[in-house]
């Protein structure tokens, strides 16, 4: 584990890589040096990142419909003829499916990830050169004594 504490704006996508890899997505980068290790991290990386986007922008939609049916609950405001919360229940429900399909993209990252650096680990454990025990050394039977008659 390489930061257990969260970044301050840690969303859905940032967590999910924390929770399935271990490690929050912006650290992935430092534990490769080259390779496809390196490239998969920063996939990984770019679909958290892109999923707390859609996220957040999700949310402010969502709360902005709240406000705006709150404020004309209380009958402080009023809902015009033209369809505004018609316009923001397509808005969220489009941002909804956005965010459904950037889960569905970070899930497959980070499964490529998890493919990728296991088997990266595999062949880097049978490419070792393994300690080979020394034979144990034979022991000679002593020699038997034949006393004459």
């Amino acid at each position: 584990m390489v930061n257990p504490n969260p970044p301050p704006s840690a969303g859905p996508g940032s967590q999910m890589v924390h929770d399935a890899l271990g490690a929050w997505p912006r650290a992935l980068g430092r534990l490769h040096a080259e390779g496809p290790d390196l490239v998969l991290a920063d996939l990984v990386y770019t679909a958290a990142r892109h999923l707390d986007h859609v996220h957040e922008q999700f949310t402010g939609a969502a709360q902005h419909a709240v406000s705006v049916l709150t404020r004309a609950a209380a009958g402080n405001t009023s809902i015009n003829s033209l369809g505004v919360l018609q316009n923001r229940g397509t808005q969220i429900d489009i941002l909804a499916a956005r965010r459904d399909d950037a889960v569905d993209r970070l899930k497959e990252a980070i499964d490529a990830y998890r493919q990728v650096t296991a088997s990266e680990d595999a062949a880097s454990r049978t490419r070792r050169p393994r300690a080979v025990p020394a034979p144990a050394p034979t022991i000679a039977q002593p020699a038997r004594v034949v006393r004459g008659r």
